[in-house]
């Protein structure tokens, strides 16, 4: 039987995950390639999807009641999304082989699903297929949605937007003000360099957050305070946006990649902000609207052909890795060396 890599979980770390020494949190193995069953097709993983979400999969101790997904247990492959190719399947009429499709293949080389749990994609012209998995992804579902729905933002809102540069923070950006027509929308990335990209995509300002002068600048542009928060970050800059919200302001919690590696998270420290403001914060998860996904999608294609959103290669940060190197790839999301989307291309 013909056999795989995969990177399976070795050690659930506490701080920042390590790919070397002592106690790796991840380890190369090899497995047989699974076969298909006549419901079921065997993919290839062509394209990884890497998500800050995916740190909160391998904490020590997590409460599988307490997360959105199950954690990755140790000596489990690591939990991935991805752009695969089918190689087999067992039901050629429903999916044909050569087919592209989305899939959870996790950190392997091929992996075996049952096709109706499959999303197909038709590679659009013009595009690069990592956009399926950012700028025209679960990214975009998630901003999309986030922005419309979670907090409703309307074209009267002024819109603070945090971990601007990112994924999911670049399509809010260009949602808010070129699709929904916010009246202000105001971005935190992490550069200068990001923070210009950022306003080129449509915010009319973009504010680095790694400057001495951040919390006096943020004040000043969110003079009169603002009615909509998207929050990627948590921690120290959610504390602050918390003193500059109107009264009933509405806060999208979409992720808090700044506690990610911290044993001690912090954030919420101005919580009588949220009483006194009668603050209105909405967690939620891009799975409560999956059902919408290819609907979202076409719509921002149409959005793309239109010239209304920028989906282009500065969209995305495709890293072009060795199966051996998938961990490494990864951990450049806590680098901040990313500008939209991080994506892993598998080479030879």
């Amino acid at each position: 039987m013909p056999s795989m890599k995969q990177w399976v979980l070795a050690n659930k770390p506490t701080d920042l995950p390590t790919v070397s020494g002592p106690n790796p949190t991840f380890k190369l193995e090899t497995a047989d390639v699974p076969k298909p069953s006549s419901s079921q097709a065997l993919v290839k993983t062509l394209l990884l999807s890497n998500d800050p979400a995916q740190r909160t999969w391998i904490v020590p101790d997590a409460d599988p009641n307490r997360l959105y997904a199950p954690p990755v247990q140790v000596g489990s492959p690591m939990s991935s999304f991805a752009l695969a190719e089918v190689v087999e399947s067992g039901s050629p009429n429903d999916l044909a082989v050569g087919s592209l499709v989305l899939a959870p293949t996790n950190w392997t080389e091929y992996s075996v699903h049952e096709i109706k749990g499959l999303q197909a994609i038709k590679p659009i012209e013009g595009l690069d297929l990592g956009h399926f998995l950012g700028a025209l992804g679960l990214t975009a579902l998630t901003g999309y949605y986030g922005i419309k729905e979670v907090v409703g933002a309307t074209k009267d809102d002024t819109v603070v937007v945090s971990g601007a540069a990112g994924a999911t923070g670049s399509m809010v950006v260009q949602i808010a003000k070129n699709i929904i027509g916010c009246k202000r929308v105001i971005g935190i990335a992490g550069t200068d360099e990001k923070c210009r990209w950022v306003e080129k995509l449509g915010a009319d300002v973009c504010i680095n957050y790694k400057k001495d002068s951040f919390e006096q600048d943020l004040i000043k542009e969110t003079e009169g305070f603002v009615e909509v928060y998207f929050d990627n970050v948590g921690g120290s800059i959610l504390d602050l946006m918390l003193t500059r919200m109107k009264r009933h302001g509405r806060i999208a919690a979409c992720g808090t990649i700044s506690n990610y590696n911290r044993p001690d998270p912090v954030g919420l420290k101005n919580f009588f902000e949220v009483v006194s403001m009668r603050l209105h914060i909405h967690g939620f998860i891009v799975l409560d609207y999956i059902h919408k996904f290819g609907d979202v999608v076409a719509e921002l294609t149409q959005a793309w052909k239109e010239g209304k959103i920028v989906v282009d290669e500065s969209m995305q940060t495709v890293v072009e890795s060795k199966f051996e190197d998938i961990p490494n790839t990864w951990m450049k999301l806590f680098e901040g060396a990313n500008t939209g989307k991080l994506v892993t291309k598998i080479v030879a």
